[in-house]
């Protein structure tokens, strides 16, 4: 229960987190011998320092996945898939200490951290079926004089480089396939919650990944990570979870080696709900698609886009539903929605607001900064948000929810386009020919049909514009780690 939770149990589990670099199969300290401190975003007081990584480290590690890259390659697929198998069970037997570790530092409550868990440990089940799924094909050229083999092979080793809002997910997204493809990697999680890997590493050590498979270098400083690494002809794939300015940075340095590049990038998420929208179940989906991870999330309803007819309705039952929530640590029962990630964090979100406001905007509820330790922010609606304001351009990443409105079909696709980003979206009408028509004209890699939450293992998650190149989860997130290689036979029975 989470009234149970005490500071020894806090205690207890981040005794358990190992505090070091994993590198070939063992746990180091950084070349210098220097650490950084992970702090919980709803006190400011620090959890654990742990080792802060150097390009040398970085380069130690990308060695030990090269010199067993081979080796890894020709593991049989059964045996990659069972080790997927056992990790999957056992993050699912400790749901509880990983839930928990997430809640410390990143903030989420805990309900929602075990949803995490839930959806995490998903990839690691669903790759561990993808593993012996991964087909190759054998047929004659047209003209009968050849035939053609054609099969999958590891792209070899990854960078992978994970973001802070899902501690576990996002780590199980990425490293799951590149396990299940039969390719080696190093890790470089967020430095704000490198913990949640740190430990989720030390379950893979107990599932049998062997040493040097996985490699993990957490760093105060990305670039000294990823800079070294990329520059090695050895490397042969980045994988990225972040802002789309940073992602267009390690696509640049990507290029000089010709890396194969997943790129799952900034989002700016419109929810489009028209005059015959079933609005309660809207505004519960309304509330799923904005406040999933207390609107840190690139998924994150973004604008909403309420036809005039019902934009009233809308906005007051959405009003008072954000309005019944309640801030607080993660740990507290009746807390459903956590802190920011930092202060930078909630003072951008506040700038918008008050841009919005300044323009024109009204605030239905919310607005400002909880007073008090950590970086809470109040859940904001605002309504009659101008069609130019800042805050419909801008990835919010906060709590906050500004409703503007159309009078037309058109005009709602024509305003959800409105963006550089195009990774989620979501659509509420009871019409199904105009949720196809929708559909087909707004510009985005996922769309949710009367569905506030679309994220799912077996599904392939990305977007398109400025939110990225290439899919995690379903049968394509294999696929992105990966090469294709093609052998053409001569035909034994051709003349």
């Amino acid at each position: 229960m989470t009234s149970a939770i005490t500071a020894e149990r806090e205690a207890e589990l981040l005794a358990k987190v190992p505090t070091g670099l994993f590198i070939n199969g063992e746990w180091r300290a950084a070349s210098t011998g220097k650490t950084f401190d992970v702090e919980d975003p709803a006190t400011g007081k620090v959890l654990l320092s742990i080792a802060d990584g150097t390009s040398e480290d970085a380069m130690a590690a990308l060695d030990a996945a090269d010199a067993v890259q081979a080796s890894w390659a020709r593991t049989a697929p059964r045996e990659r898939a069972e080790i997927l198998r056992r990790a999957f069970e056992l993050v699912t037997e400790r749901a509880d200490d990983f839930a928990l570790l997430m809640t410390l530092e990143m903030g989420k409550p805990l309900a929602e951290a075990r949803g995490e868990v839930t959806y995490g440990a998903e990839f690691l089940r669903w790759f561990s079926e993808e593993t012996v799924r991964d087909y190759g094909r054998y047929l004659t050229t047209p003209e009968g004089k050849n035939k053609i083999l054609v099969q999958r092979k590891p792209v070899g080793p990854c960078l992978l480089i994970t973001p802070w809002n899902f501690p576990l997910a996002m780590a199980t997204r990425k490293i799951a396939p590149a396990i299940a493809a039969g390719c080696t990697m190093v890790i470089k999680p967020a430095k704000f919650t490198p913990l949640t890997t740190q430990l989720f590493v030390a379950t893979l050590v107990e599932a049998g990944v062997p040493a040097g498979v996985v490699n993990v270098v957490s760093s105060s400083s990305a670039s000294s990570i990823s800079g070294p690494i990329m520059k090695d002809s050895r490397l042969r794939k980045v994988s990225f979870t972040g802002s789309t300015a940073v992602g267009k940075r390690l696509i640049a340095d990507a290029a000089n080696n010709v890396l194969r590049t997943s790129m799952e990038l900034g989002g700016n998420a419109p929810f489009l709900v028209f005059e015959d929208a079933d609005l309660d179940k809207a505004v519960e989906g309304a509330m799923a698609a904005k406040m999933r991870n207390m609107g840190e999330a690139c998924t994150a309803a973004n604008r909403f886009l309420v036809h005039e007819s019902v934009a009233e309705e809308f906005t007051a039952k959405f009003s008072a539903a954000m309005a019944a929530l309640s801030t607080g640590r993660g740990t507290e029962s009746e807390t459903n929605v956590g802190p920011l990630i930092d202060s930078g964090a909630r003072e951008d979100v506040h700038a918008l607001v008050a841009a919005a406001v300044e323009a024109g905007a009204t605030v239905a509820t919310g607005g400002a900064p909880v007073e008090g330790e950590g970086y809470f922010y109040a859940p904001t609606v605002l309504s009659n948000v101008p069609n130019d304001a800042d805050i419909l351009r801008s990835e919010i990443f906060g709590p906050v929810a500004p409703v503007t409105t159309f009078s037309s079909e058109e005009q709602a696709i024509k305003l959800a386009n409105a963006s550089e980003y195009g990774l989620a979206s979501y659509i509420y009408t009871r019409d199904y020919a105009r949720m196809f028509r929708v559909a087909e004209q707004i510009e985005f890699g996922m769309v949710g049909f009367n569905a506030g939450v679309i994220s799912n293992a077996a599904a392939p998650f990305g977007g398109v514009k400025q939110s990225g190149l290439g899919r995690e989860g379903g049968a394509e997130g294999i696929a992105e780690y990966t090469t294709t290689q093609y052998i053409g036979i001569a035909d034994p029975y051709a003349d």
